[in-house]
């Protein structure tokens, strides 16, 4: 069954927060498909994922590129997936209406923002409704730490 995975960014943005999680995705073999929902918004993340050199680099891709079957890490405003990831980062609010399309599923949300916690609320409460168990991980001052 997918795992489900709720990330409280309480201490940094979603552009520091997000390179760790896919280093690991990588490192565990698994390729990642991230879901944006504004063309500006995956445009600023397409720059910075570029720039990361630690923990490691992130090889990515996106539409327009030759061979999106082989990135290791796709980004999409769309629900498109041509790399066959099993790993689907969810940003910006996105919602999944397919969760067993994925093997995990990450949703990180600011946890500063009052409406997108609620939002963040609602597809918590979707995912259990569809007979699926989330796990809650708040960000830490080194790391997450998950909630029971």
């Amino acid at each position: 069954m997918t795992q489900i995975d709720f990330y409280h960014l309480t201490r940094t943005h979603v552009f520091k927060a997000l390179p760790p999680l896919l280093s690991r995705t990588l490192a565990s073999g698994q390729k990642a498909v991230i879901w944006c929902t504004e063309k500006k918004f995956l445009d600023e993340l397409d720059k910075e994922l570029w720039k990361i050199a630690s923990p490691s680099w992130l090889p990515h891709g996106r539409k327009g590129i030759l061979c999106p079957d082989i990135q290791p890490i796709w980004l999409t405003t769309e629900e498109d997936c041509p790399n066959a990831a099993r790993f689907l980062f969810l940003l910006e609010n996105r919602e999944c209406p397919y969760f067993s399309r994925f093997d995990r599923i990450f949703d990180l949300f600011d946890g500063h923002d009052n409406n997108v916690i609620a939002a963040a609320r609602t597809r918590w409460t979707a995912a259990k409704t569809a007979g699926f168990t989330p796990s809650y991980w708040q960000q830490e001052e080194k790391g997450w730490k998950r909630a029971r």
